[in-house]
């Protein structure tokens, strides 16, 4: 791939018509949704649910009373990769963080995440830390020097204590917002600079592993980065089409990133809390995670079209945050106060976070989401006058 071809993208496929009047009318900045995204993102979510839930093959848990390996003998093997619904998240990530910052400014950008993430972070906050305070046998509540460092999300720097166990995947995604807007969305996101952005954070994930620096490290996230930078340019697959040069950034992409997860979850002696991992399987879950993105990249998932995808996906983000804190406190009532059997008690605990997620994304985030990007609107534009 010359340097020409670097800075004259491919022609861009045709965009796909809407399916509404109200979504033609939308803005240019706006694009069709893919809802096999949505589908994939509540896939994950429920990948790293059951890892909790079930997962933790020979820990003793407050909630359950005994080893879910015990409980769920079949389930458990399985479950102890439902970890890697975060690599899945992060593919997922790139891909999308690269098609809504396109066309937008640096301050819409920032705008954009902060009133989509901090609404429903803030209540699951509250919300956990109360169901500390009422069954503190199950989860210890922080103090609250430590709660109050924790609303500003940057808990995982400062060294606090975390209230949501989740948590510490936000501060990953947040490290990635900002390198992304200070090296591309700043002067505007295009092709050319996309592939530059990937291309040079792929070679800094192999310089940092040589300057064996801490801060370095902080800032590439070398076990992270490979499955931003492969959402990325699957995105880049699905706008301008299929091009060598954007799937050798996917498939070294997908090289790494197995690398670094066989190495993060695999180890032959952890038989202790995990259950042995294998590394192929590991490989099979990390080439799922590439594999299913590309299907959406190159639109052979389109005919996922079902009504109630949206809706998951919306419920994803507030059910990622509830799910494993929340999830043990109602596991502990289901379970060992009202004697439900395991199976059951898995099952209800899931669909009880469902629907408190929902009550998050109706109450939390629908309303105040909006009212707080507007509002940082009118603040910008004020500031702009002064």
């Amino acid at each position: 791939m010359t340097q020409a071809t670097l800075a004259r993208p491919p022609e861009p496929l045709p965009e796909p018509v809407p399916e509404s009047p109200a979504a033609a009318a939308a803005p240019a900045q706006k694009h069709t949704r893919l809802r096999a995204l949505d589908g994939l993102r509540l896939l994950a979510a429920l990948m790293v649910c059951l890892y909790h839930y079930s997962g933790r093959g020979g820990q003793i848990t407050n909630s359950w009373g005994e080893s879910p390996r015990e409980l769920f003998p079949g389930l458990s093997a399985i479950a102890s990769y439902g970890c890697l619904g975060v690599q899945l998240f992060f593919v997922i990530s790139g891909f999308v963080i690269c098609m809504s910052s396109w066309g937008r400014t640096l301050g819409d950008f920032f705008r954009s995440r902060v009133s989509r993430l901090y609404p429903a972070y803030w209540v699951a906050i509250v919300i956990v830390t109360a169901a500390c305070v009422v069954l503190p046998s199950v989860s210890q509540p922080l103090r609250l020097h430590e709660i109050l460092v924790n609303f500003t999300m940057l808990q995982q720097p400062t060294g606090v204590n975390r209230v949501l166990g989740v948590c510490w995947t936000l501060w990953i995604e947040a490290r990635f917002y900002l390198l992304f807007a200070l090296f591309v969305v700043w002067r505007g996101v295009t092709y050319r600079r996309v592939v530059i952005f990937c291309c040079l954070w792929t070679v800094a994930t192999g310089l940092a592993q040589v300057a064996d620096n801490s801060l370095l490290t902080e800032i590439v996230m070398q076990d992270s980065a490979p499955f931003f930078i492969g959402g990325l340019a699957l995105y880049l697959i699905h706008k301008y089409g299929s091009d060598l040069l954007l799937w050798g950034i996917v498939a070294t992409s997908w090289l790494l990133g197995q690398h670094y997860s066989t190495i993060a979850l695999w180890s032959p002696h952890a038989g202790n809390v995990f259950y042995h991992r294998s590394p192929y399987v590991i490989l099979l879950f990390v080439t799922f995670a590439f594999a299913a993105v590309a299907a959406v990249a190159l639109g052979w998932l389109s005919w996922a079209k079902w009504r109630w995808l949206p809706i998951a996906g919306a419920l994803t983000y507030p059910f990622y945050l509830v799910h494993e804190h929340l999830g043990w406190f109602a596991i502990d009532i289901y379970h060992r106060k009202f004697g439900l059997n395991p199976w059951l008690t898995l099952v209800v605990t899931i669909a009880t976070m469902l629907i408190l997620a929902w009550f998050i994304h109706r109450f939390v985030e629908r309303p105040f989401g909006p009212r707080l990007k507007r509002t940082m609107k009118l603040q910008s534009t004020r500031l702009r006058t002064l």
